[in-house]
């Protein structure tokens, strides 16, 4: 019965072990949950922010770079609402970063903190439930040492009784032997019943505690782990909770970004960028008028009048023809603009005009052929030639400016130094004075040379102006009136006739051709070879010509070095093109002979 009793109370123990073991790798298991979570949430913070990062960077890439030619793309509506979108994608990328350190501080941060604090709490909690447990094993094993020394006593008593009665009862053993067999059984009854009452003083202390250890310490420290684990269980899913909140705060801010976008999107205006693209871009020319019908059925008489180019230069030049070769040496630039409403000016003032003009186009040539651009702009169109020379004014005006206020504060301080000699001598201030004076007026000059030819441009001094015009390949339309009239004067007379239209055309024939002759032969130029274009090429400057790519024309110019050749698509149609743009094949008898590709 004892053995079996000794067996039960190993099993119970046994059991409460397996318990703590089991409990043990529960909360360890609770705890490796945490940390792979606090890693869950550590990666996605890394994420956001390498996505911030790069939302960062593909917002700055896209940035319009300071100084340059983007800038002035960003005038248009559409480039507005893109830089809009750029702004707020850099916005939606720091509300990436907000998640990511707030993520950090209040989950990943907390959760580290409290994983360490938990590993200790349950470092102790264990090491209580273990403690106990060894106690209630060491009182069970006095208890059992008790035990087992009560028995032995028992039974060397029982043997030392036996033994005393057994002398007792026999004849031959002496009184002495006797007496010796007696003591030795009370001896050995008195140790029985001392083990006995030590027995029996560690059994009521071993009960004691088991009781103390199966319904105090155990429950007590088996509490106290289901609280920790209660608690980290609750954590994990605060935590949680918070993740889902942190985002829920980014949300609004990231839709005030996206509504930024949409709210770019819908200020587009499609008709101020094309009004900005017209203001950017308009010439200021007027367009040409109707081209009157040229009959050539009736005979061809030419009337001399007074007002004849003639009798103007001398009667000692032969009479040009229409139709001979001369009639396609019109000024090549040119437009014949027929307005049957302008008035009738005699052709002679025409011809004062030409001659009067003629020491303004000495840099015709270079213009051309896409040489230097002139100072005063006069290559532009009229609204353009107005904008760059207001900003030239503009500029000259702020460099100005600065020069003012340096000299502002060179005077000062002199000032100063007058005052306070010790502090610097004023002399060594007056080169730097006067260096500064001279740019000022340097400057000043220069500003009202623009301004002179900004004023032509705007009509505020005509006659200037339109010398400038014609300056810039404008003549056209100055020329009209001197055309349009003799449509009226043909419509003036009784019979219809077409005679005084002829002459007055062919006045202003003669004198083009005579005006061309300040820069070409008599004669056109005759063809050296043909030519064929590889690209199609837009003749938006004076003096150069479209082709389409594929074009086969004829070539009366090489290239003398500057890039341009001169080509001619017929009679009256000629022009430079860029050598690039043309493959160039010269006759076998011309010297020199190369094909430019």
């Amino acid at each position: 019965m004892n053995i079996c009793f000794l067996h039960l109370h190993l099993l119970v123990l046994s059991k409460h072990k397996d318990q703590f073991d089991n409990l043990e790798k529960h909360t360890q298991w609770g705890i490796d949950i945490l940390e792979k979570y606090i890693k869950f949430v550590k990666e996605r913070t890394e994420i956001e922010l390498s996505y911030a990062k790069q939302l960062r960077n593909l917002s700055k890439k896209y940035q319009p770079k300071k100084n340059s030619k983007d800038e002035e793309e960003y005038r248009y509506t559409a480039c507005q609402a893109f830089l809009s979108t750029l702004n707020e994608t850099n916005d939606y990328a720091g509300q990436h970063e907000v998640i990511s350190e707030t993520m950090t501080s209040q989950i990943t941060v907390e959760l580290a903190r409290y994983v360490q604090e938990l590993k200790q709490e349950r470092k102790s909690y264990f090491h209580d439930g273990r403690k106990a447990q060894q106690h209630i094993e060491t009182c069970w094993k006095q208890l059992e040492s008790s035990k087992r020394r009560f028995e032995r006593d028992c039974k060397e008593a029982d043997r030392a009784q036996q033994y005393f009665e057994k002398m007792d009862a026999d004849i031959n053993v002496t009184k002495a032997d006797v007496e010796k067999a007696r003591q030795q059984a009370q001896i050995r009854h008195q140790m029985a019943e001392d083990s006995k009452a030590d027995y029996s003083s560690i059994l009521q202390k071993f009960n004691h505690e088991q009781h103390a250890y199966y319904h105090t310490h155990i429950p007590s420290i088996f509490q106290k782990i289901q609280e920790m684990e209660e608690k980290r269980i609750v954590k994990i899913g605060k935590s949680l909770k918070k993740y889902a909140e942190l985002d829920q705060e980014v949300i609004p801010i990231i839709g005030k970004c996206l509504d930024g976008i949409v709210k770019a999107a819908d200020s587009i205006d499609q008709k101020n960028d094309s009004q900005l693209v017209i203001e950017a871009y308009k010439s200021g020319f007027e367009p040409p008028g109707d081209i009157e019908f040229e009959d050539y059925t009736q005979p061809m008489k030419r009337t001399v009048s007074d007002n004849s180019l003639s009798n103007s230069r001398g009667e000692g030049k032969p009479e040009l023809k229409f139709g001979g070769k001369s009639k396609g040496k019109l000024w090549p630039f040119i437009k014949k603009n027929k307005s049957p409403k302008q008035q009738k000016e005699p052709l002679s003032h025409r011809f004062n005009e030409f001659m009067t003009s003629k020491p303004k186009i000495h840099c015709f040539r270079s213009l051309k052929r896409g040489g230097a651009t002139p100072e005063d702009f006069s290559n532009l169109p009229p609204e353009q030639r107005r904008k760059r020379l207001q900003q030239k004014v503009d500029e000259l005006n702020k460099e100005m400016q600065k020069e003012m206020d340096q000299r502002d504060a060179i005077t000062k301080m002199k000032d100063v130094y007058l005052k306070n000699p010790q502090m610097g001598d004023p002399a060594s201030l007056d080169h730097k004075l006067t260096e500064v004076n001279q740019n000022i007026e340097k400057l000043r000059l220069e500003a009202q040379k623009f301004e002179a030819w900004l004023a032509e441009v705007e009509g505020i001094l005509p006659a200037r102006g339109e010398q400038a015009r014609r300056q810039s390949g404008m003549y056209d339309t100055q020329n009209p009136p001197a055309i349009n009239s003799c449509a009226q004067d043909r419509e003036s007379s009784p019979d219809g006739s077409y005679t005084e239209e002829q002459s007055q055309e062919s006045e202003v024939k003669v004198l083009a051709t005579d005006f061309d002759d300040e820069f070409d032969d008599e004669e056109p130029l005759p063809a050296i070879g043909t030519c064929k274009a590889l690209y199609t090429f837009e003749g938006q400057n004076e003096g150069t010509i479209s082709v389409v790519e594929g074009e086969t024309l004829h070539v009366i110019e090489e290239d003398k070095g500057d890039g341009w050749t001169r080509i001619r698509r017929s009679e009256d149609e000629e022009g430079y093109v860029p050598t690039s743009y043309v493959e160039v094949y010269l006759d076998k008898n011309a010297k020199g002979a190369k094909t430019y590709i």
